[in-house]
C-alpha cells in the first residue's frame, strides 16, 4: 500500500477536517507556549527557578518553591502522554504527505526524541543536574520548530491536488 502523497487524493471535506484539526491543535500548542512564557520558563534561569524554586533570592519579584514529587510526576506524566499523542497524530498526517521521505521521517521521529530530552531533562534538572536546563531549553525549541514546520507542511500539502 502506497501512502506517500495520499493526502492529495482526499476529498475536500476530509481535507477541511484535517486542516481544522491541525489549526486547533496549533492553538492549543500556542497556549502552552504562552504559559511557558508567563512562568518565565523561556530562558535557562527561568526553567531552573520554575522547578527548583528561588527561595534563596531575596530580591525575586515572584517567590517560587521547589516542585514536590507529586507535582513533578503529574507534570511529567501529563506532558509526556499528551505530547506523544500530539506528535503521533502529526506524524501520521506527515506520513501521507508527498514531502521527501528523509525530511518527513525526520519530522515524524524527532519530536519523540525531544519529548524524552525535554521532560527527562526537566526531571534530571529537578534532581539536581543543573546543566540540564540548557538541554531542556534547546530540545524545547527544536520540538517547537518541528511542530511549526509540520503544521505548515501539512497545511500546504492539503492545498495541493492529486499529482
Amino acid at each position: 500500500m502506497e501512502i506517500h502523497g495520499l493526502i492529495h487524493t482526499f476529498p475536500k471535506h476530509i481535507k477541511l477536517f484535517i486542516a481544522s484539526f491541525v489549526i486547533i491543535l496549533s492553538i492549543g500548542y500556542g497556549t502552552g507556549l504562552l504559559f511557558v512564557s508567563a512562568t518565565d520558563s523561556n530562558n535557562p534561569n527561568g526553567i531552573e527557578e520554575n522547578y527548583l524554586g528561588n527561595e534563596d533570592d531575596e530580591d525575586a519579584a515572584v517567590m517560587r518553591f521547589k516542585k514536590s514529587d507529586r507535582e513533578m510526576l503529574t507534570t511529567l506524566h501529563s506532558h509526556i502522554l499528551s505530547m506523544s499523542f500530539i506528535f503521533f497524530f502529526m506524524g501520521a498526517l506527515m506520513a501521507i504527505t508527498s514531502l521527501p521521505k528523509k525530511l518527513k521521517s525526520f519530522l515524524m521521529v524527532e519530536p519523540f526524541i525531544s519529548i524524552i530530552l525535554t521532560f527527562g531533562g526537566i526531571y534530571l534538572l529537578w534532581s539536581g543536574i543543573l546543566w540540564m536546563k540548557y538541554v531542556v531549553m534547546i530540545s524545547g525549541i527544536v520540538m517547537t520548530g518541528v511542530f511549526i514546520t509540520s503544521v505548515l507542511a501539512i497545511l500546504f500539502q492539503l492545498l495541493k491536488t492529486e499529482n
